[in-house]
């Protein structure tokens, strides 16, 4: 059997339940041997991986591709991560990731992930992320940004 057979390759982005202007964009990743420790559990640090491939893949989710953002003069940098452990995936595990954008201001994007595995919850986790210019000075989000994730936000209010 191909093992990828069983990965739902699907990602979407739905309203999120109790959070009124928040949408939560879902995907799914394998736990990969190299990601493992000796235990065969995920390296604490791997999930700050897995947080990163869901950004990226939420950006590309609503229209907007992070490369072009670069390729601007742009970036993207963590500037807080708090990150808690709640139980340990290993090795083949099937693991849901879901990204919450719960803020975005005019440099800044706040996130919030929980990672799950047959909603067993994994772990969860808050993270600020910065935009700035290639010569590392703070710097505007571009407003088709704002007004996309607000848009993203309005469009999953629920009725």
């Amino acid at each position: 059997m191909n093992i990828s057979e069983n990965i739902p390759h699907e990602t979407s982005l739905v309203p999120s339940p109790g959070m009124t202007g928040a949408a939560t964009f879902r995907m799914f990743v394998r736990v990969a041997y190299h990601e493992t420790d000796g235990q065969r559990r995920v390296h604490h640090a791997n999930y700050l991986n897995y947080f990163e491939q869901s950004r990226v893949e939420m950006l590309r989710a609503v229209g907007l591709c992070y490369r072009d953002f670069e390729d601007a003069g742009l970036m993207l940098v963590v500037t807080e991560m708090h990150v808690r452990y709640r139980s340990a995936a290993t090795f083949d595990d099937l693991l849901r990731i879901q990204t919450t954008i719960t803020d975005v201001r005019g440099t800044r994007i706040m996130h919030r992930y929980v990672i799950d595995r047959d909603d067993q919850r994994i772990v969860d986790a808050e993270s600020v992320i910065a935009c700035i210019s290639a010569e590392g000075k703070v710097s505007r989000l571009p407003k088709d940004w704002i007004q996309r994730f607000r848009g993203v936000a309005r469009d999953a209010e629920p009725s």
